[in-house]
């Protein structure tokens, strides 16, 4: 059975719940990874914490976790509810997602690939794991990178990712296809901005290491 790594941005995760359904049933074993991303921000907002992201990783306080715990919990919730009863809900830091910390970023970590046991016996139930992507210690994690962290650790074969964009726009056009050496080339020339780079680095780091990539309508390939 196809295994697949499904990446859903808060922006979308209340509208995507067929989709996940539609791979469900199409004989695919789907792992979902969340973020909360606006939702987050507007909470910081709102308690006046500084919002400050560094290479799409949000530099993240004591005081703000406890804002990404919060909205992840929500997020969660919400999507678990329009998946419906074979959504199962996790937090990484609780199940064992791992990750190296990255001191600078405050509690913050860069994930690594991993096998959940939590993960594995939901996939074996017919279950849908549907992932919070925080880490022990417990570290904020990119959800771009935490979703292709578990696509390689899973032996996954594809890792989608669902966005509010359709895809790379280079010039306002969606690029169909695009090699992991020529995204690394716009990556490391600074020619991107916003949520495409966390997402277009996890896309490569998955692609290179042997799983099908897409972030919306655009194919990352080898």
């Amino acid at each position: 059975m196809t295994r697949v790594v499904v990446k859903v941005g808060g922006a979308v995760a209340g509208s995507v719940a067929r989709q996940i359904h539609d791979l469900a049933t199409q004989c695919c074993e789907v792992c979902v990874v969340h973020g909360a991303g606006p939702q987050i921000s507007a909470e910081m907002a709102r308690l006046g914490l500084p919002v400050e992201f560094d290479g799409g990783r949000r530099v993240t306080t004591p005081a703000g976790l406890a804002v990404v715990r919060e909205s992840f919990a929500a997020v969660n919730a919400a999507l678990c509810s329009a998946i419906g009863a074979d959504a199962v809900p996790l937090f990484g830091d609780e199940i064992g997602l791992v990750a190296r910390p990255v001191p600078r970023l405050g509690l913050v970590g860069a994930p690594l690939p991993c096998r959940p046991a939590a993960i594995e016996a939901a996939l074996a139930e017919g279950l849908i794991p549907v992932v919070a992507p925080l880490a022990t210690g417990p570290l904020n994690v990119n959800a771009d990178e935490a979703a292709s962290a578990l696509a390689i650790g899973l032996g996954a074969e594809r890792i989608l990712f669902l966005t509010d964009v359709p895809g790379l726009l280079i010039e306002d056009a969606v690029v169909p296809s695009i090699d992991a050496a020529a995204a690394q080339g716009l990556l490391d020339a600074g020619e991107l901005e916003g949520g495409i780079v966390p997402k277009l680095r996890a896309a490569v780091t998955a692609a290179r290491l042997g799983v099908r990539a897409e972030i919306g309508e655009t194919a990352v390939l080898a």
